[in-house]
């Protein structure tokens, strides 16, 4: 065998340097059948990510879509409570069943597998991304349209095993008021052009509280500045979302489905035909 002499426009070989990157995006169980990808993420936690999450899962469903969540955030795996699923998930030689809610969203978290769902899960981060991207090579997302995955925060391990090893049809980025949120904001915007995943739009949570007597509107975290990212990068504002004392409450009794709001109901058609 010839020795190299770096001059590729002389050489027959088809070494590795002269052949396309190999893609890391991971087959789905064999099973599943899935529709459109969608990743819920965030620069920062408190924002209200799982809370997103679940109202656009809720908001497609009612518009005539099997859906599925995918609970991403290992550490901090909110999802299940929001629906009130305590049950643990289901197992077959084929997969992982995941667990449906009161009205058939297919749920799938780390909670539905430990034996008490308060205990910590105390992993490094390559055990986390290993998990996640279990989720979705394990698990049987059967006949499901819109696959949500609720991410964790910030642009780390979980994030980017998604992006790599999922294929990720579009993301929604979860904000607040803050203008130290929305500087985090644009993180998260650019981890997503690095990656090359879409971004349909944004979603800010917490933008106001309206007088239930008066109806006026208060800004308690004040002006946002998620109209000023929007532009800057070209990027729609798919939902403006309020402080509702009903909204969380019915989040922290598991009962997210029964909410009646329409908040979410322009970003998830959006979603639907984007």
């Amino acid at each position: 065998m010839s020795e190299c002499t770096h001059d590729c426009s002389s050489c027959g070989s088809d070494c590795a340097s002269r052949q396309e990157p190999q893609s890391l995006i991971e087959k789905p169980n064999e099973m599943s059948k899935i529709g459109k990808v969608i990743g819920v993420v965030s620069g920062k936690g408190g924002v209200g990510k799982t809370l997103v999450s679940t109202m656009l899962a809720v908001a497609t469903q009612r518009m005539g879509k099997n859906v599925g969540i995918l609970d991403a955030d290992i550490t901090g795996p909110s999802v299940p409570k929001a629906f009130g699923i305590h049950e643990k998930a289901d197992a077959c030689e084929f997969g992982i069943i995941p667990r449906k809610s009161k009205m058939g969203i297919d749920v799938m978290s780390i909670n539905l597998l430990l034996e008490n769902e308060s205990d910590p899960v105390v992993w490094r981060g390559p055990v986390i991304a290993g998990v996640v991207k279990q989720f979705w090579t394990d698990v049987i997302w059967k006949d499901v349209d819109c696959l949500y995955v609720d991410m964790p925060p910030g642009t780390g391990d979980v994030p980017l095993t998604v992006f790599q090893s999922i294929p990720v049809d579009g993301i929604v980025i979860v904000t607040s008021p803050q203008e130290l949120v929305s500087m985090i904001v644009e993180k998260a915007v650019k981890m997503a052009k690095l990656m090359n995943i879409p971004i349909i739009g944004i979603v800010e949570n917490m933008s106001y509280f309206q007088c239930p007597d008066c109806g006026k509107k208060h800004k308690i975290y004040g002006d946002g500045h998620v109209a000023e990212i929007a532009k800057e990068y070209g990027i729609p504002v798919l939902a403006q979302i309020p402080i509702d004392p009903q909204l969380a409450k019915m989040c922290d009794q598991g009962t997210i489905e029964l909410f009646e709001g329409d908040y979410v109901d322009a970003a998830v058609n959006q979603i639907i035909n984007s």
